[in-house]
């Protein structure tokens, strides 16, 4: 039997409102709090999302949290910028690992 893992999106309302249509379970949160909770309950291995997409906004009050698994194989927490625009997390953790993976930052500031 094959595994059938899920995808996640957390962010604003505004924001996850698109990705329902995609099929993905979506968690809007207006608050760090919220964020920490949801984020905690959908990260744990029982939950069973293979990839959890983060609004920037939300991600900021999570640092600690999704540092956690950026070398955990089994799930991948992938930032994306909200409606305002991108903050240049996600960028910034894309060029990390980058840099970590070939040992060189070859996307820049």
């Amino acid at each position: 039997m094959v595994a059938m893992y899920k995808i996640a999106v957390m962010g604003g309302s505004d924001t996850v409102t698109c990705f329902k249509a995609l099929g993905f379970d979506c968690y809007a949160v207006d608050d760090a709090g919220r964020a920490l909770e949801v984020f905690r309950r959908i990260s744990s291995p029982e939950a069973g999302y293979a990839i959890i997409y983060i609004e920037e906004s939300c991600a900021q009050d999570l640092g600690d949290e999704i540092a956690e698994f950026k070398d955990d194989p089994a799930l991948a927490v992938i930032l994306i910028p909200g409606r305002e625009g991108s903050l240049g997390l996600g960028r910034a953790a894309l060029a990390k690992a980058v840099e970590k993976a070939i040992g060189f930052n070859i996307i820049g500031d």
